[in-house]
């Protein structure tokens, strides 16, 4: 398998990357051996060997009796860097506890990776708590606010064909009332998830648009309680002006690194 530029795929690597991600996915579900092998398709001593050195090198952690497996904490660390060494992830974050301060709700700073979005920044009401958006997850675009706010920022040819999983009976599964969506948010100038994501919470979504086209968005998320209209009109208010502010403040393609 090439790669884009003409390398070749070191196939070892791509092993230990598809190993990290499925062990990342599924959270506190540890793996056994057999059940790793299977799923990637490779020999059980094989599999066991590129465990033994990602838990010597503290990838991967195994419990007291070796059979069981799970992420590590060099993960973590390598993740908590990332989000250190990012400009924009440093800019936006007095801005999320701004509209935090404002709003007294839940705030999001979220990232596009492929079809999904990644949170790189929470600030948590401290009325109710989302375990469900924590920093390092990942939930397909079509899902809530921040996903939609960054697909509306793309021409609806970008759009994947569905249908698309559904996180709850408000979720888009096909690809015409995604896109119809999209046409909304684009006329209204952001996006709004009424309990697509999560039953019970409705988000307000808004792009950053110091990228073009934008990869960062940000948002706010509500209880269905606490949603007035007048609540409502506040929470757009406040979060276009600090995205305003944000996209102000942030630093002409992203500092001195041109990322790709």
């Amino acid at each position: 398998m090439s790669e884009p530029g003409g390398v070749r795929e070191v196939k070892s690597a791509a092993r230990t990357v598809e190993l990290l991600e499925l062990l990342a996915a599924r959270g506190d579900r540890p793996a056994r051996l057999q059940e790793l092998a299977d799923e990637l398709g490779v020999p059980r001593s094989s599999m066991y060997a590129l465990l033994q050195t990602l838990i010597a090198h503290g990838w991967v952690r195994t419990d007291i009796t070796g059979s069981l497996y799970g992420i590590g904490i060099h993960a973590l660390l390598t993740g908590t860097n990332y989000l250190d060494s990012d400009p924009r992830v440093r800019t936006v974050r007095p801005y999320l506890d701004e509209a935090s301060e404002a709003l007294g709700e839940t705030i999001h700073l979220g990232r596009l990776d492929g079809w999904d979005v990644a949170y790189l920044a929470t600030r948590e009401s401290h009325e109710y708590l989302r375990t469900i958006s924590r920093v390092g997850r990942r939930l397909p675009a079509h899902v809530g606010a921040l996903g939609k706010a960054l697909l509306a920022e793309r021409s609806d040819g970008e759009v994947p064909e569905g249908p698309y999983e559904a996180a709850t009976p408000n979720t888009h599964t096909d690809r015409a009332s995604l896109v119809a969506d999209l046409a909304a948010v684009r006329a209204r100038g952001y996006s709004i998830d009424r309990e697509e994501g999560v039953l019970g919470i409705v988000g307000f979504g808004f792009a950053l648009r110091y990228d073009r086209p934008a990869l960062d968005a940000i948002s706010c998320s509500v209880p269905v309680a606490r949603l007035t209209a007048g609540h409502e009109g506040e929470i757009v208010a406040v979060m276009r002006e600090v995205r305003a502010k944000i996209e102000g403040a942030a630093p002409v393609g992203g500092g001195a690194v041109q990322w790709r």
